[in-house]
């Protein structure tokens, strides 16, 4: 059994498809699948069951698949030791951030990082506050970046920045260049970003300080990017809560009007495990934010 068959192995499991696994790792499908039948020859275990075209894990695949990820999360620990022992001249820095903070605040900043340690490569993967934070949980990621408020005994929190949201709609919108009221509100057709997004978490305590909730809202749309937001509302007809540093291009072209309704500022947050030893790039790119 080798590393590359156990990353194929997690790869598989976590896809169900052979070829999407393949173009991950940057394999052809056949070598991915050659190396599936090897484990499962040698050990005598099917790991996946055909279904059709499809795959499924097989009882002993679901039983191994935690096993593999932790054997592979310790040889990534290892190997962080030894870029430590190399000084800072290789390392890695694995992030994953909420989609407001690696498009509009996360991006400058690994550019002066990358800039000052070019050995250090700094892998992004945009999601939303909660896959940023199952994925530290999980040992996916060394830092997550998130805009929604956090729990977790295993999770440490700091502060790194902050943003506002605003309302924003068309230039013709019924709303635009007036007073809003909550009525108004509740009157109004939404588009929303997705259950878990900062961004819809922070609305809902922003209206809540209003007496209002989401269930008062007629929502019309919820899709998973600001991008996607924005282009819904620049369409007409819906209004939606986006961050001032998203809207930003849209609102100076005119594509889009920011509403006369104010809802309190929020913080962008870093969380890192407790229970997990921070490599010295980690801990370099956290100083580079002026975080201890």
């Amino acid at each position: 059994m080798t590393f590359d068959q156990l990353r194929i192995f997690v790869v598989v499991a976590e896809t169900l498809n052979m070829r999407q696994a393949g173009e991950l790792l940057h394999l052809t499908q056949p070598a991915v699948s050659a190396a599936i039948t090897a484990l499962e020859t040698r050990h005598d275990t099917r790991l996946f069951e055909r279904v059709g075209r499809g795959l499924e894990l097989s009882a002993a695949g679901r039983s191994f698949l935690p096993e593999a990820r932790a054997v592979l999360a310790r040889a990534e620990d290892a190997q962080r030791v030894l870029a430590d022992l190399s000084g800072l001249v290789h390392g890695e820095v694995r992030i994953v951030a909420s989609q407001t903070v690696a498009t509009y605040w996360l991006p400058s900043r690994m550019a002066r990082f990358v800039e000052t340690y070019p050995g250090i490569s700094v892998p992004l993967v945009a999601g939303n506050s909660a896959t940023a934070a199952a994925a530290v949980l999980a040992g996916e990621a060394d830092l997550g970046f998130v805009e929604g408020h956090i729990d977790g005994d295993l999770l440490r929190v700091q502060r790194v920045g902050g943003d506002r949201l605003g309302l924003y709609a068309a230039s013709d919108h019924p709303l635009a260049e007036q007073p809003v009221e909550s009525a108004d509100l509740q009157r109004a057709a939404w588009v929303l970003r997705e259950p878990g997004s900062g961004t819809r978490e922070h609305l809902q305590a922003g209206l809540a300080r209003h007496g209002l909730n989401l269930d008062a809202l007629t929502v019309r749309l919820v899709l998973p990017s600001n991008g996607a937001v924005l282009e819904a509302v620049g369409a007409g007809g819906l209004i939606a809560a986006v961050s001032d540093l998203a809207a930003a291009s849209r609102l100076a072209t005119g594509q889009v009007v920011r509403l006369h309704y104010e809802l309190p500022p929020r913080d962008f947050r870093v969380i890192t495990h407790r229970a997990r030893r921070a490599s010295r790039a980690v801990a370099a790119f956290m100083q580079s934010l002026g975080t201890p």
